[in-house]
């Protein structure tokens, strides 16, 4: 084990989650953060060191589903190890805040990007990334995380309007702070300096190419992340970070880098969709049908807003695709839970079987 240059009260432990943990602290395990995931290999910061950890056999067993497992930023139950092996993960202590998406793969289940996190900078840039629908779909799955949104938008020195731009996100934004920024030239960095307070986390999620990286180094003071330069033909960014990690920063607070996201699809997130569409429900509050589907009922306020150019009509398509997406979820994660009870009330069912079968 390497002494470790924090302790947990610096990476967000406090006396409610002194208070959660009492049930392990009494069987004698002790409390750590997940530093670094890579593919269920882990590092772990406790009071007194940095090092490896892995699951028990025990947690595996348990475990009903890829979300159940450790995630960067989430708060463990860890047995030390008596030598130099790996500590060992009993438990996860449960999550003040989550940002999950729809893990890629036919299986439509949840995967946990970033555990206990309290701000979120959803991170895009002045260039061919800059996408207000995509912009939404962040902003959706954000606000359900549980943690407080804001947009950053880089490489400012690469656009000539950055008022036309800021004006084009506003609608999108509502809310949520918005600012531009020049990453690799330290332009605007000082301003998103207020949410790095002491023991908060601070998530980072974008496309490959958006200067996350970039960012982080700006923050730390020292190149800690690899960058790459973007292709010029259409701003698509390379991938340089291949992991999730949790970085300590200098003056207080943390930040938790992930890869670029391509696609994000959505997962349960009803409550996020409300919140990113404040504009929409509101407008639906006026309807004549409280049921409206905002489709061809007579006196539906959203139509007529639309139709008056009041509401943005590509904003109103992709409020109903994403609710269309979360339909689709719920729908299939109801056919799977079915499934999976069907499977083990057959195997109940057998094993009864076998046992009377014994008994006669």
């Amino acid at each position: 084990m390497t002494a470790a240059p924090h302790d947990l009260e610096a990476l967000g432990w406090d006396d409610r989650s002194a208070r959660t943990f009492k049930p392990w602290a009494d069987a004698g395990l002790v409390p750590a953060r997940v530093l670094v995931e890579h593919r269920e290999h882990y590092r772990v910061a406790t009071n007194d060191a940095e090092l490896p950890a892995e699951v028990s056999g025990r947690f595996r067993h348990d475990a009903n589903a890829r979300v159940d497992f450790p995630a960067v930023g989430d708060f463990v139950a860890v047995e030390l190890p008596e030598s130099d092996g790996p500590a060992m993960i009993h438990a996860v202590v449960p999550r003040r805040s989550v940002f999950m998406r729809q893990s890629a793969g036919e299986q439509v289940e949840a995967q946990v990007v970033a555990a206990n996190i309290d701000v979120l900078f959803i991170v895009t840039a002045f260039n061919h990334d800059l996408n207000l629908r995509r912009l939404e779909r962040y902003l959706t799955l954000a606000w359900e995380s549980g943690a407080r949104p804001v947009i950053l938008i880089n490489k400012v020195d690469l656009c000539d309007d950055v008022d036309a731009v800021l004006a084009d996100v506003a609608p999108v934004a509502l809310s949520v702070p918005v600012h531009p920024l020049s990453a690799l030239a330290s332009e605007g960095v000082e301003a998103i300096e207020q949410y790095l307070e002491k023991g908060k986390t601070i998530g980072l999620i974008g496309s490959s190419g958006v200067g996350k990286s970039t960012l982080i180094n700006q923050l730390i003071g020292g190149a800690v992340q690899a960058t790459k330069a973007v292709r010029e033909a259409d701003s698509r960014g390379r991938h340089t970070t291949t992991h999730r990690e949790l970085f300590v920063l200098p003056r207080g607070g943390m930040l938790i880098d992930t890869p670029g996201m391509r696609e994000l699809q959505l997962w349960v997130a009803d409550e996020g969709l409300d919140a990113t569409f404040q504009d929409i429900g509101s407008l639906a509050r006026e309807c004549r049908f409280k049921d409206c589907r905002h489709e061809r009922e007579p006196g539906c306020a959203v139509r007529a807003a639309a139709e008056a150019g009041e509401l943005d009509a590509d904003r109103l398509a992709s409020y109903e695709k994403l609710g269309r997406e979360l339909d689709f979820v719920h729908t299939r994660t109801d056919k799977q839970a079915a499934s999976k009870k069907k499977k083990s009330d057959k195997a109940i069912h057998r094993a009864m079987k076998r046992f009377n079968k014994k008994r006669s």
